[in-house]
């Protein structure tokens, strides 16, 4: 006899609200793993009858999950309409729902942080900052309630998107329409964490390439400048019209990299990276390895 379960929009709002908890219960081995089978107790409680069925849900979702604690929004919501159809009899085993998660968790996680940590929190953070450095005790309230009436109207609109979502792929049991989904997540994931590398990932050359001695005239000479702001303001015109701020001019091997192409040893070490992982060596490895040739460097001038 065919099931008819759902979840209500209380469930759905239960889910939603203990989502905003999802690194309450962080850890190093499987980071979110806790918060996100905390959110979906409401769910199981809800699909499932029998303490056997429950357990294994549980222990269903408490496998490695790590996203950015808004984004993971819409992957709560497909993994919602995914356990629904499951209870009611549809064909999706635990590697599918588990395949779901890992498949969305990545490329959205490379989208929190641009959208949320560099965009909408500095916006408020600096009105609200604005407002208190003038001494109006309005700032400080702005940012609180605006920021988690963003957050939180964030987090419930995307996860009934992936809710509503998640049911037309469990409708589709080929797969079609969930590898268009992760696909399109790991592009657009993928371009705003390329764009970013010059950001995140910061190398330094320290080697001097060439130091030549300039001729008079080509650079400022302090001793005749005159002395407080008139010295001052001559010196900004001296250095505007091209003279430079020491008689030595000197031609660094970043200054060379940086003329070819900006944060192109950022570049290279994060694709040299991606193909270690691509080879299966760990990340803990990777990054041991980066200290270790970091220090080595620093110590014989390289960096």
């Amino acid at each position: 006899m065919a099931k008819d379960l759902k979840l209500t929009k209380k469930d759905r709002i239960s889910v939603w609200w203990r989502s905003a908890f999802l690194q309450g219960s962080w850890n190093y081995e499987r980071m979110q793993n806790g918060g996100w089978a905390f959110a979906m107790i409401p769910a199981i409680k809800r699909l499932y009858k029998t303490k056997e069925e429950r357990t294994a849900a549980l222990e269903r979702h408490l496998e490695f999950f790590n996203t950015h604690p808004y984004v993971a929004s819409p992957v709560i919501g497909v993994t919602l309409a995914l356990e629904e159809e499951r209870a009611n009899g549809a064909p999706i085993d635990n590697a599918t729902i588990q395949g779901v998660k890992v498949g969305m968790m990545g490329p959205l996680a490379g989208i929190g942080d641009p959208v949320f940590w560099f965009t909408v929190r500095p916006i408020l953070g600096a009105l609200a900052a604005s407002l208190a450095i003038s001494g109006n005790i309005i700032g400080p309230f702005i940012f609180f309630f605006a920021w988690n009436i963003i957050r939180m109207a964030f987090m419930w609109y995307t996860q009934e998107f992936g809710y509503k979502a998640g049911s037309r792929i469990s409708e589709d049991l080929t797969g079609g329409l969930l590898q268009d989904i992760t696909k399109g997540a790991s592009i657009l994931g993928m371009f705003i964490l390329g764009s970013l590398v010059n950001r995140w990932v910061s190398v330094r050359f320290a080697p001097v390439v060439s130091s030549v001695k300039l001729s008079d005239g080509a650079f400022i000479n302090w001793s005749k400048l005159p002395e407080g702001a008139a010295g001052i303001q001559q010196a900004l015109l001296q250095q505007g019209s091209g003279m430079a701020l020491t008689d030595t001019k000197v031609t660094t091997l970043q200054g060379n990299l940086d003329s070819l192409i900006p944060g192109l040893a950022g570049l290279i070490i994060t694709l040299i990276c991606m193909w270690l992982l691509k080879k299966k060596v760990s990340p803990i490895v990777m990054i041991l390895g980066l200290f270790v040739i970091g220090i080595v460097f620093h110590l014989i001038g390289l960096m």
